[in-house]
């Protein structure tokens, strides 16, 4: 379906996108995932035909998509700013993308009672955009994509103004969506929960360039390195040191196998899995902190010097300054060399 060949984008002296290559199979989300200024919005620009490449290719089936404009390449683009008109209502907005490909007038009112009906919107069809919230922009946004019914979807931080509830339906929403219609899509965020929640691949960025991709459950599972397993929210990241009888860490030699090219000093990094509270433990630690989140607590664990984070369900977590057990799991332990 869509492939990108060493796609570079610079401006000026500053290079944005820097040798990316990336493809979308038939009916597969890929969540390119990073932080602010990466590049991955400028990627998403340029394969939508917004964007022009300094270098490299961009293809649809094989097709070079140089020379096809953006209205030619049957692409849905919901954009990070909205792009609204303003001097149209809700449903004029969701509708313009169809009257720009001649669909008729009968099929243009199902499609976009359809579409806004899915994310929220149906009583609020004939209402200004100056009148709506920041959320309902967005929602307008994403129907506005989905409306044209794309051969290839892209969301570029679709769900960041939009408050809890609404945020969790429409990530729902979207997977379903894209599960009923087999419908390629590129999702761009910086928000790691959404891009697992949503993505079966996942294309991690950082200056420009890409540091990692794979299955979601394997990018999650083996980060490529302590930076990523830091914006993934593991750690924090200890001094270790391999041993012949396996990994020396804070919590005691744990049986851990190095990477090939690890030396005696390593960093180490633990899985927000790899502790857990337990009666029989031999890692011994003290609560520091308790907070409560509905169902279970989220605890600070000082174990080895080390604060540690462990989820244990609220009716079960001990108090502050307890002293408690601990169970380290080898296989949520990450190494990584020291750089």
């Amino acid at each position: 379906m869509l492939q990108v060949e060493q796609a570079v984008v610079r401006f000026g002296a500053a290079t944005a996108v820097d040798g990316v290559d990336l493809d979308v199979g038939a009916a597969e989300t890929v969540a390119i995932l990073g932080p602010s200024g990466c590049g991955k919005s400028t990627l998403l620009r340029s394969i939508a035909g917004l964007q022009p490449l300094t270098s490299g290719r961009i293809c649809w089936d094989g097709d070079d998509l140089a020379l096809v404009p953006p209205h030619k390449r049957k692409f849905g683009l919901m954009f990070q700013e909205y792009a609204l008109f303003p001097h149209r209502d809700v449903a004029g907005n969701v509708e313009f993308g169809l009257r720009m490909a001649g669909v008729a007038r009968d099929e243009r009112r199902r499609r976009v009672t359809e579409v806004l009906d899915l994310v929220g919107l149906a009583d609020l069809r004939d209402r200004r955009i100056a009148g709506l919230s920041g959320g309902e922009q967005q929602r307008v946004a994403l129907a506005r994509a989905l409306a044209v019914e794309p051969r290839l979807l892209m969301l570029d931080e679709p769900l960041g103004a939009l408050d809890r509830p609404w945020h969790a339906r429409l990530l729902a929403e979207i997977r379903s969506l894209l599960d009923r219609a087999q419908l390629p899509a590129i999702y761009v965020t910086h928000d790691h929960e959404e891009a697992f929640a949503l993505a079966d691949r996942i294309v991690m960025m950082r200056a420009g360039r890409v540091v990692q991709a794979g299955a979601a459950a394997e990018v999650w599972r083996h980060p490529a390195d302590e930076w990523t397993a830091d914006f993934f929210g593991f750690g924090p990241a200890v001094d270790g040191a391999m041993r012949a009888d396996g990994l020396a860490t804070p919590w005691g030699v744990l049986p851990v196998e190095a990477p090939p090219e690890s030396r005696v000093a390593v960093r180490v990094v633990l899985r927000p899995d790899a502790a857990r509270l337990d009666p029989a433990g031999t890692v011994h630690g003290r609560v520091t902190s308790r907070t409560f989140a509905g169902d279970h607590a989220e605890l600070t664990v000082t174990a080895g010097g080390v604060p540690l984070r462990i989820r244990v369900p609220e009716r079960c977590a001990p108090d502050v300054g307890n002293a408690v057990q601990l169970t380290i799991d080898p296989e949520g332990v990450l190494v990584y060399p020291v750089n």
